[in-house]
């Protein structure tokens, strides 16, 4: 399905590294959820999605049909869903991920702190803002060094 890139997102990170066979379930949840979802009666233009192994994003194009609270609590849901059937932690806002040459790491907050003092991570370490709203963003503003992302100011970088 195409979608706009004006579409809402919402990024879940895992917090390990995701299997190949965990990959293709999880993808199946979301294409069976995304084709159901509906928001007060409704279907929902979405898609779900795994990137880098770790991150699942759900995209919701708005102008077809908003989201709505309940429509988001069901999302909510599927990936509580996901936590419980791969032992997976995709709710802790306190992992950091970036990228090391070109494998895509995370860590806890302190581990990352720590990196930063030691300098194995500096202000042009490309860090993950899961915070962007639309599937603009995604394409943009994601991935962006440590020093132009909201990482900086809680780092004080």
């Amino acid at each position: 399905m195409n979608i706009s890139e004006n579409s809402r997102v919402w990024i879940y990170q895992a917090n390990r590294i995701l299997t190949q066979e965990e990959e293709i379930t999880i993808l199946q949840m979301l294409n069976n959820f995304t084709a159901e979802w509906l928001a007060h009666g409704h279907a929902l233009a979405a898609i779900g999605e795994v990137l880098h192994h770790q991150f699942i994003i759900l995209s919701v194009d708005e102008q077809v049909a908003g989201a709505t609270g309940c429509s988001i609590d069901k999302s909510v849901n599927l990936m509580k869903e996901i936590e419980q059937k791969f032992n997976l932690n995709l709710f802790d806002r306190f992992r950091i991920a970036y990228r090391q040459n070109e494998e895509v790491i995370n860590c806890s907050r302190e581990e990352f702190e720590d990196m930063i003092k030691s300098g194995r991570v500096n202000e042009n370490t490309l860090v993950f803002n899961n915070l962007i709203n639309n599937r603009n963003e995604l394409q943009t503003f994601w991935e962006i060094p440590l020093k132009d992302s909201w990482h900086a100011q809680v780092f004080s970088i």
